[in-house]
């Protein structure tokens, strides 16, 4: 992956993890239009990158992410002109998240609130310091649920504890979040990073990039299907394609040679021809047209 200097997040890659540390440290990290920007780029970067087989995402400081950044006061979340076409952003940096075809780990060393909080859920796996909390603090601001929380918040932990989180805003401790599957583990601080090393390189060191690409998309998306016969048949059209591919012959003649495996296939040209599911599907709110000044998002 290119080296490239970001205004608040940094970026590194070593045994083919890409770590990228929220940073804005002064601030908890809290997020901003720029970092929706920085991380628009680090997944796409990331994405076309076949050095790059697993993200760690974690903070800077003692926080991870505490939430948006609020001090331009009241009008924080006025976005009354852009009326319709108004895309919130850190909804953008969750659909580039879930589209991502490097699976991503949270490791969430402090703090995280709001979008701090809900940036979290369309990554694959999440860990926790036990200095962390979590807040889905928006009804105390007077706002509803962004980064697509509603959808991915009952998916993760049920609609009951979701509706407690979301009603009462509460603020809560790495305890409950285990206890409710939000995370999938807690460790002191000094122990978070390598225990989401430890998992990131069991996915480099011994998997099919191909294969994690393409799974983590079918369960993502299986999630909406309301009968197990769509998973039936796209599990029957991808190994139709892949299954007498160099990735398979290697995985089963490495298990039978018991070596590890060097799966030859790349993310970025050896992907089957399912259906573009890492493109983001263009915006079009109400079936209209967007206004002739509509610049970029970025």
């Amino acid at each position: 992956m290119p080296e490239q200097e970001y205004e608040t997040v940094r970026t590194e890659v070593a045994d083919r993890i890409l770590t990228v540390t929220l940073n804005r440290p002064e601030k908890l990290n809290a997020f901003n239009p720029r970092m929706m920007g920085d991380l628009l780029d680090v997944f796409d970067a990331a994405d076309a990158d076949d050095d790059v087989r697993v993200i760690v995402v974690t903070g800077a400081g003692r926080g991870f992410c505490a939430g948006a950044d609020v001090s331009s006061g009241g009008s924080s979340f006025d976005h009354r002109r852009a009326g319709a076409w108004h895309r919130d952003t850190g909804g953008r940096v969750a659909l580039r998240i879930f589209s991502s075809t490097k699976p991503v780990i949270a490791a969430v060393n402090g703090p995280a609130a709001g979008v701090g909080a809900s940036m979290t859920l369309p990554m694959d796996i999440r860990l926790a310091s036990t200095s962390a909390k979590f807040g889905f603090v928006f009804a105390r601001r007077g706002i509803v649920p962004e980064s697509a929380a509603s959808w991915f918040l009952p998916r993760a932990v049920g609609m009951q504890r979701a509706m407690e989180w979301v009603a009462t805003g509460r603020v809560f401790g790495p305890d409950e979040a285990l206890s409710a599957g939000l995370v999938r583990s807690v460790h002191p601080p000094q122990e978070l990073l390598p225990a989401a090393y430890g998992l990131a390189r069991e996915i480099a060191e011994n998997t099919s990039a191909i294969s994690v690409a393409l799974s983590r998309q079918m369960m993502w998306r299986m999630l909406g299907e309301p009968h197990p016969m769509a998973a039936h048949r796209l599990d029957s059209r991808i190994m139709s394609q892949i299954g007498g591919g160099p990735d398979p012959v290697e995985g089963v003649e490495s298990f039978l040679a018991k070596r590890p495996p060097e799966f030859p296939g790349r993310v970025s040209k050896d992907m089957p021809a399912v259906y573009p599911w890492w493109q983001e599907e263009e915006f079009r709110p109400f079936g209209e047209q967007p206004p002739p000044e509509t610049g970029g998002n970025r």
